[in-house]
This record gives structure tokens, sequence and C-alpha cells, in this order.
């Protein structure tokens, strides 16, 4: 080859190399800036964009120094509380055996993460338990991550607990920001720590919400006319609908907070039509009050609801294992599910709203097809939020405690729903979310929000989540989905598609019979929930993996007997 060949080569060779850094929208020259900040987080690259690219020039006009911000992304939040746990026992069996100088021990292991060990004040009579948690408690061990950005707060409450996010001083420096509750149906001042039962930032300053999120439902209406289907769907159960079967895209819970909670909130919703319907017949009414406490009171009580919620949750998980078996697959990539829907490959899919809302307008605006629907269920969704707290022993703590005020103050809120191109909005993508700051629904923002009509102040009026009823349950429902629906998905499936076949055929009392089989989820009511599966995912590991088997082989015998009994035989 000649010298021209070989320079032309070398030049292409470095053209493919050099192409994506030239298509990160400036973000590689930052590597050379003088602050870091260190972020692990579940959020899209729009998101990434926005605030990495916002937030370096927000720091810039007030420090006078560049910025990097350093993003991680491993997956959703599930995994990423798995990593940060794996990242902190290191660090800790480390402290412990090297600094300290004792010996490591499965206790020792167990313990220093463990919420529920409350060291008292004496340490002089600590067993090795309570002094593993009180050195970790006392520690500023790092992970070598400086903030958790996005996900659920059910595992934001839960890294708290466990010690793994400590106060980022927001509370004391900018008070002005927070309130304590909302009243329901009105547009609060400040950013309320609860609204409609939802808790929107931890008491003691370890996480804030940062954007506020709901639970919806995508379609394809092209979808909606091939298979049949007239009325485009409203409420959840509407998945369940046989004409869905193999057409539902669901995100893989076990792997995102978020999906679960979303499964969580088709529960709630039958515990309250369950109790409505129950205290209506007795003639009397569900009272709720705002207290001091982090959730309502009720009237009656908790007890005297008890068959109302037993209820709820059977009619609930009904609905969740008849989508699970329409469903196509469960995804472990978020974002698949609302790509396959506004393809056609999938009709329909459950998805939180950001997603939903992107997609619309990415469709629109690229095609001006209105093919891809959006629709929160009335009644059938919390409004919650989407948080981000500082780490223990952040490397980077100034930076990070500055990067979390700058998503609170006005300036990072704007990027969460004003339009491309307004003042203070994003660059290059519009994110379609609802900020937690209440002061941008007011009417001299509206003509720069992308979603001026809606105010998720007012919305949460239609929802109020009892945390009480199914909260302490969250890992509970993400193992039953897994173990009961996820893990015979293949069994599920070819006994509800069976069931379909019968009804097709005029062979309705085998169908009846089968799908009475099919849908009997007395293993999992609401009672072995809070026994017998909290007791075994409480337990010593070997006892979950236990019971993750005979509930896999109870439900799989009883889907292929459904199976058999839908065939007639």
């Amino acid at each position: 080859m000649n010298t021209a060949g070989k320079l032309l080569t070398v030049g292409a060779m470095a053209f493919v190399i050099g192409l994506p850094f030239v298509l990160r929208k400036g973000e590689a020259p930052s590597r050379f800036a003088e602050d870091t900040v260190v972020i692990i987080t579940p959020h899209t690259e729009s998101i990434r964009y926005e605030f990495g690219r916002a937030f370096r020039e927000w720091y810039r006009v007030r420090t006078g120094r560049s910025v990097y911000v350093d993003y991680r992304v491993i997956g959703g939040t599930s995994e990423i509380s798995k990593f940060l746990d794996s990242e902190y026992t290191n660090s800790f069996r480390n402290y412990w055996e090297g600094e300290l100088g004792r010996e490591w021990t499965l206790d020792v292991q167990e313990a220093f993460l463990n919420r529920s060990l409350v060291p008292d004040d004496s340490p002089g009579d600590d067993t090795p338990a309570e002094a593993a948690r009180r050195a970790f408690l006392a520690s500023e061990l790092s992970s070598g991550i400086d903030i958790v950005f996005g996900g659920g707060a059910y595992d934001f409450t839960s890294m708290a607990s466990r010690g793994l996010l400590v106060d980022a001083g927001l509370l004391d420096r900018h008070p002005d920001w927070f309130q304590e509750t909302a009243t329901p149906g009105t547009v609060p001042r400040a950013i309320p720590r609860i609204n409609a039962g939802e808790t929107l930032y931890d008491a003691r300053g370890r996480w804030y919400g940062a954007v506020l999120s709901t639970y919806g439902i995508v379609y394809n209406r092209d979808s909606l006319r091939r298979l049949g289907i007239p009325v485009e769907p409203r409420q959840w159960p509407d998945l369940t609908d046989p004409r869905y079967f193999g057409e539902i895209a669901i995100c893989d819970p076990s792997k995102s907070g978020s999906m679960t909670q979303a499964f969580e909130m088709i529960i709630q919703q039958q515990m309250q039509l369950a109790v409505d319907e129950g205290l209506r017949a007795k003639g009397e009414g569900l009272r709720t009050k705002e207290g001091d406490n982090d959730y309502p009171d009720l009237s009656p009580s908790p007890l005297a609801l008890r068959p109302y919620l037993e209820s709820g949750w059977m009619r609930g998980m009904e609905i969740i294992q008849k989508i699970s078996a329409n469903a196509r697959y469960f995804t472990d990539a978020s974002q698949k599910v609302n790509i396959d829907v506004g393809m056609g490959d999938c009709a329909a899919g459950m998805t939180i709203d950001f997603y939903g809302r992107f997609q619309q307008e990415n469709i629109l605006e690229r095609s001006g097809d209105p093919r891809f629907g959006f629709h929160t269920p009335a009644g059938g969704s919390t409004v919650s939020a989407d948080p981000l707290g500082l780490l223990r022993g952040a490397r980077n703590r100034a930076v990070a405690e500055a990067f979390i005020e700058f998503v609170l103050s006005l300036e990072g809120q704007k990027l969460w729903n004003f339009r491309l191109g307004t003042p203070g909005g994003p660059e290059t993508f519009a994110l379609r979310r609802p900020p937690i700051r209440p002061e941008l629904y007011s009417d001299q923002w509206n003509h720069y929000r992308s979603d001026a009509s809606y105010n998720p102040y007012l919305a949460s009026a239609d929802f109020h989540y009892h945390a009480e009823w199914t909260s302490p349950l969250f890992s509970e429902i993400r193992t039953i989905i897994r173990v009961c629906f996820m893990d015979v998905r293949a069994e599920l499936t070819e006994a509800w598609g069976a069931i379909i076949k019968a009804r097709r055929e005029g062979r309705a009392e085998d169908a009846d019979r089968a799908e009475a089989l099919l849908t009997d989820l007395s293993r999992i009511s609401y009672s072995e929930a809070m026994t017998t599966i909290d007791a075994a995912l409480k337990a010593p590991r070997i006892e979950e993996v236990r019971l993750a088997r005979v509930l896999s082989e109870h439900f799989r015998r009883q889907y292929l007997a459904a199976r058999d009994m839908a065939r007639g035989h």
C-alpha cells in the first residue's frame, strides 16, 4: 500500500473511532474540568444530557469553576441498590478488618446495613452485630459514587434507612422550598412532604423528590384497529382483555422499582374500590385525615377494613396475572415498552408517564402520526416522587450538594417540563415531566410548559395512596410477580391461550372451569403475603430460594392443569 493509501486508511479509522466522541454533544472535554461529581442514575440519556449541560453552566456562574458530571448507568433502581450494597460491603469489610482489626463474620455482614438494628447509647456492651451497625453509621465510608439520581421513593426510603443516604442539608439551607403536608386537590405553596398519602421528601433530608411521576397505559391505535378493539384502554383491567393476548409490553418489576410501584397501583386501586363498596354497603364511608405521621389515619380502623383489603388484594393480583398472561415479554429495558408500542410490535403496555409522553411527542414531531397514545387511569395511579439523594462518604460532597440544590432550584426544575427553546428550558430534548416545585404551576409559567393543562397536585385528588396497605409488602409484590407469573410464564400463557381458544370455540363450560382454576391465587393471598412470604424474605437467603421454588412449582402445576381443563381433557 502506498503512503497516500496508508494515510487514507488511518484517516478513515480515526474518523470511525472518533465519531462517537464528536457526537457526544461536547461532553468529553469536560473530563478535564476542575471539579467532578459522580452520579449513578437510571435516567435516560436525554435527562442526563440536559441536567449535565445546565448544571455545568449554573456551577460555573456561581463558583467560577468548571465541573464534570460523571454519570454511571448500570440499570434500574433495583440494580443500582444491589450495586451500592456490594460496594459498601466491600468498603466496610476493608475498614472493619483493616482499620478496626475485627473479625468479619456472617453476622457482621448482615448487621451493618440492617435497618432494624438500632444501636443504643451503650456502645460498651455491643454485640459484634451492634458494633458493626454503629461503626457503619458513624463512618464516612464511600462507594465511589456521590449521588443517586432517579428511581422510586420506596428504594430511596430503603437506602436511607439502611444508612446509604445522608442529609444533604437542603432543608436547612432552603426551608422556604418545603412544607409538611398539602391539602388534597389544591396546589401547595412549597414542596409538601406528604401529598395524597405519598411522601415527597425525607424528613431528615436524606432524599428529595426531584420530579413527579404517574403510571399509565401506552397504546398503538393502528394495532387496536388490527385487533378489533374499538375502545382505547382507560383502566388497568382493560389490559386483561383476551384480544390483547401476546400484545402487551411490560418492564420486569424485579429490575425496576418504578414498575413494581405501577403494579402496586393496580392493587391499591382494587383495594380502595373494595373498601368503598364494602363500607357503602354498610352505610359507612372511608374518611382520611392528614396528621403528623407520614401517612393518613383511617376511620374505621384498619382491622375493620381487613376483609375488604383481602378482597381488593386478590382482585388486583388477578388483574396482574392476566396482564402477565397477555404479555409478549417482560423486558429489562424500560424504554423498549414505548418503542415497541410505537412501532406496533405490541398493541399496549404499562409505563411511567414521562416515557409515554416523550414517545408520543417524538412520534408526532417526526411523522405527524397520532397512532401513539398515553393515558393515566383515573383513580388508578398515585402522583409519586422520583428522588435524588446524597450517598454516604461522597468524595465530592460540596459539588454533590450543589448538584442536588440545582436540581431542586427553579433553574433546574424548569428543565423538566419547559418547551425546547423557552427561557430556562431544555436545549436539545423536551423531557415532558412534571416538576415537583409547585411554583411552576402558576399562570406566569404556563405558556412555557409542554403540558400546561396538567397539574399533578390537582390530579392527585383522584387517588389517595394508603401506604400502610401495601408499602410494607413492596418486596413481596415484586417477588410474587416474578415467581408466580414471570418464572412460569410459559405455562401461564399456554393455559390462558387454551382458555381463550375454548371460548372462541363455544366451550364456555370448559373455559369457565379452567379460568377458575387459573385464577385461584389463595397461595399468594394478602394474609400469605404478610406472613409466610414476608417471613421468608426476612429470613436468610436460602429461605427465599426455597419459597420461590415451592410457589413456582405450585403454579406451574396449576397452570398446566388449567390448560388441560380448557382443552377438555
